[in-house]
């Protein structure tokens, strides 16, 4: 699910709160796989370089999930 999630941001530029949240309680239930590591390094990646806005105004501060 996360893949997808992923896909949606690149594919509108924009990572919403919802799939924000989303990722963030799959991550926090350790719900993901080594492909869904991948995306969302790539989506931090994208996000950083300003490719993908963040719909969430908030963001000071707030990071993509990080899994450890």
């Amino acid at each position: 699910m996360i893949i997808k999630l992923v896909n949606s941001a690149f594919q509108t530029g924009c990572l919403s709160v919802e799939s924000e949240g989303l990722m963030r309680q799959m991550v926090a239930l350790k719900a993901y796989k080594s492909a869904d590591v991948e995306a969302l390094t790539k989506l931090r990646a994208a996000v950083n370089a300003g490719a993908i806005q963040r719909e969430t105004k908030a963001q000071i501060d707030m990071q993509l999930p990080i899994i450890a």
